[in-house]
């Protein structure tokens, strides 16, 4: 019998169901995929595109084409709530689209809670797309005078965006661009100290200024201040913070994890809603909390693709499986890359090398479906 499956957003853990809706139609299914934009950019890259280094087109998966060339149908739109009892999503412009099996991919946030007023000098760095608004931004007031940007994060986004940043300013006009990273009490403060002290040193010795004189208190127009009450005047804000899951789930009341994302068993599947999945920074794992890194969503995929075809024709699923230590890389903005995994620490152009090399390869494989 013919169901109804909907995609709500075209993120990584999508990536291989997105490629084979061709399959679940050839068996009879209808599939509708929603998302706020016809394409899908890659986070893996966003700051290598804030530095130039990658064009937009590089780094981003043309969702609707993928869907409607393969038979499915792309609806632009955001969801805002979710019916889980009449299996119904609720979209931004009053419009609904039923379901029969669901899966959610709608990622994360930055939230602006510090944020008092400046909605024209303060960004974030997601969604990944806004960071081509504030590139625009950087270059328009950076080619009339000296610039002064405050970045507010400690982790590895702002540490990407603060290097790629530097580039920016050094290989298109030259421009004075000084970057202050607002760290809270300790820089990349989670990872061992190997990694920490070279980031720092990396940003560091390119004259970005790192401060770990507390958390931010609040931001305005032109203003960073902090507990002490010390204000920092800037010209441009971005916030790095810490992202936090969508807030549909919590809005819907459905079921969550600590962290408002939605919960999900070793099947990625809601335990009180079974035709409900989801994947990426969207989820609670309930076996394990994960980290918000690519790496899940991307390892997610396979097992995804497989429970949502068996769930639409009531076959066994597959238990997720999050794998060991996974590798990580930054890049520093200058042709350097910082890699971790386990005891591993490798800094240098060979780890930018090999980021940039998975990165690259990562898109072309999806891109092809193009």
């Amino acid at each position: 019998m013919a169901k109804h499956l909907v995609l709500v957003g075209g993120g990584h853990a999508h990536m291989v169901t997105l490629a084979n809706l061709h399959k679940f139609i050839e068996r009879g299914h209808k599939v509708t995929v929603l998302g706020p934009s016809p394409y899908h950019y890659y986070s893996g890259m966003g700051p290598g595109m804030l530095s130039r280094l990658y064009s937009p087109e590089q780094i981003r998966f043309a969702t609707r084409h993928v869907v409607e060339k393969q038979g499915g149908t792309f609806v632009l739109g955001r969801a805002v709530r979710v019916d889980g009892g009449k299996k119904t999503i609720h979209l931004q412009s009053g419009e609904r689209i039923g379901y029969d099996v669901v899966s959610f991919n709608v990622g994360s946030y930055v939230p602006r809670t510090i944020v008092t007023d400046g909605a024209d000098t303060v960004f974030a760095v997601k969604p990944i797309e806004k960071l081509i608004d504030f590139q625009k931004g950087i270059l328009d007031l950076a080619s009339q005078k000296e610039t002064t940007v405050g970045i507010i994060g400690g982790g590895p986004a702002a540490a990407e965006v603060a290097g790629n940043l530097w580039r920016l300013a050094r290989d298109h006009g030259g421009y004075r661009v000084n970057v202050q990273v607002f760290s809270g009490e300790s820089f990349m403060a989670r990872f061992p100290e190997g990694i920490r002290k070279r980031a720092i040193h990396s940003l560091t010795r390119r004259g970005i200024e790192i401060v770990e004189e507390g958390f931010v208190k609040q931001v305005t127009s032109n203003e960073i201040s902090m507990p002490s009450g010390k204000a920092y005047h800037v010209d441009l804000i971005l916030l790095a913070l810490g992202i936090k899951p969508s807030p549909i789930f919590k809005d819907s009341g459905l079921p969550t994890g600590r962290d408002g994302g939605l919960l999900v068993n070793r099947y990625l599947q809601s335990p009180q809603y079974p035709e409900m999945f989801g994947g990426g920074d969207c989820i609670y794992f309930e076996d394990q909390p994960l980290d918000k890194v690519g790496v899940y969503a991307v390892r997610q995929n396979p097992l995804l693709y497989h429970n949502l075809m068996a769930s639409l024709e009531g076959r066994d699923l597959q238990s997720f499986d999050p794998g060991g230590d996974y590798l990580v890389i930054f890049n520093m903005g200058d042709n350097t890359g910082l890699l971790h995994k386990k005891g591993l620490v490798l800094e240098g152009r060979l780890a930018f090398f090999v980021k940039d090399y998975i990165d690259r390869r990562f898109m072309r494989k999806f891109q092809a479906i193009e």
